[in-house]
């Protein structure tokens, strides 16, 4: 399908695309961009046979590919995108893997005023609490969703590349418009992930001194899992993507004053009301799956 894919961030999700990509023989050859502080990834995805070359080169790194996938966090775009401008090729398909795509566009259009008709905005909805190339897999994608995101300015023919390729790694893939896609996100996505980095965060400051964690159980290590994901990766995300978290924020904030209310006033059904709302609706999205 292609004859070299270049990785830009070969960590969990750019690595796993690359493993995918080998295994499904998608490609001839991948290599694999980093900076020279990331250089003992690059050199541990070649151990590992994620990727067949690295470079701190962008220029040599790209060079020849007629597949380039972005998966650095979305914080790093802007620059990339800077540096990738001068060997841009019109017969190359792009792909960005962020988890917001508002800032991903804003970021092209500061870089080439004009969006490349063969950039198309990508996002999988797949991962894992563990980062790095180690955690690397090639079913990760597997029965997942995929969103494209492409723009008025995007070519069909490059959507449907990028569609046959994530296809062909084992994704599920649909289309999106930007702004629906980072509403929807923020919801399900990025709201559950502050709520469990928070709820971790104040009771880990209790458990300074009580044995809070001591006495967790199962309940509380699932809830909580995604609290494990990279810091840095979900501080980009919810910058980038704040406009759309703040005002869930808030809401949720209303949601448990009501609940705190209930309590305070004993009204059981009121609150029976609520959680079997919660539990019948939790059963909806299951049954979607």
């Amino acid at each position: 399908m292609f004859k070299k894919i270049c990785i830009i961030g070969v960590g969990l999700i750019g690595g796993s695309i690359a493993r995918a990509a080998r295994k499904k023989n998608l490609c001839q050859n991948i290599s694999a961009f980093g900076r020279e502080q990331d250089l003992a990834n690059l050199k541990r995805a070649k151990e590992l046979a994620v990727i067949d070359s690295y470079s701190t080169d962008l220029a040599e790194a790209v060079k020849d590919a007629d597949c380039v996938i972005i998966a650095t966090p979305v914080g790093a775009m802007p620059a990339i995108f800077k540096k990738l401008q001068p060997h841009w090729s019109e017969h190359t398909l792009y792909m960005d893997a962020g988890s917001t795509k508002g800032s991903v566009i804003t970021a092209l259009k500061a870089t080439f005023v004009d969006i490349p008709s063969n950039f198309v905005p990508a996002h999988p909805i797949a991962g894992a609490e563990n980062s790095g190339v180690d955690a690397a897999r090639d079913d990760l994608y597997v029965d997942k969703r995929l969103i494209l995101t492409p723009v008025a300015e995007t070519a069909p023919a490059f959507i449907q590349l990028a569609s046959d390729l994530w296809q062909g790694i084992g994704a599920n893939v649909t289309t999106m418009d930007v702004e629906q896609h980072d509403a929807v996100l923020a919801a399900t996505s990025h709201l559950p992930h502050i709520l469990a980095f928070s709820l971790v965060n104040f009771l880990g400051k209790k458990d300074e001194t009580a044995d809070t964690f001591k006495y967790a159980a199962g309940g509380f290590k699932d809830f909580t899992r995604i609290a494990s994901s990279d810091p840095t990766m979900w501080i980009d995300i919810c910058k980038a993507n704040k406009q759309q978290i703040i005002p869930l924020i808030e809401q949720l904030c209303i949601e448990l004053n009501g609940v705190k209310s209930k309590l305070e006033k004993d009204q059981s059904q009121a609150l029976y009301d609520s959680f079997s709302y919660a539990n019948q609706a939790r059963q909806r999205f299951l049954d979607q799956q």
